[in-house]
């Protein structure tokens, strides 16, 4: 291992990480806090994203096995705050929800579109494809009606 690290990284990235920790030390003695990411990188003259990796690259790495909260004999593990939303299942339902889209008419998806995707009112919406609210009610209501029945 190599300047008894466990992790190679370069002499640059170690300098601007050097770089950046003795810009925040100036700023927490002038300002009394801790300074931002950003303010750093206005220190510094470097961007931020060069900030962030440079200062991540000179932390120890830490094992998913490693406890990080305990109490009462349980451990808690940086592995069970791992998670991945995107299974099987919510897959499947997104492909089955944009066939059932797909079988809806383009008002009835307009109207979809603006009530959930734009946040819009059924009124903004009435004023907006020229209809009343109450046709916008029935019609959303229909189409939610067809998607459930397909799902």
């Amino acid at each position: 291992m190599r300047d008894f690290r466990p992790i190679r990284v370069s002499r640059s990235m170690r300098d601007l990480a050097y770089k950046a920790m003795q810009a925040k030390e100036s700023f927490i003695a002038k300002h009394q806090r801790e300074p931002s990411i950003d303010e750093i990188a206005e220190l510094t003259g470097e961007k931020r994203a060069d900030i962030v990796t440079a200062l991540e690259s000179i932390t120890d790495p830490v094992s998913i096995y490693e406890p990080v909260y305990t109490e009462g004999g349980d451990a808690l593990y940086i592995v069970d705050q791992i998670c991945d939303s995107n299974d099987d299942k919510s897959w499947l339902e997104e492909l089955n929800l944009k066939e059932a889209l797909k079988t809806l008419k383009d008002r009835e998806k307009n109207i979809l579109f603006l009530r959930f995707y734009k946040g819009h009112t059924q009124m903004e919406v009435a004023k907006e494809i020229g209809i009343s609210q109450a046709q916008v009610s029935r019609l959303e209501k229909n189409a939610l009606d067809k998607i459930k029945s397909q799902l």
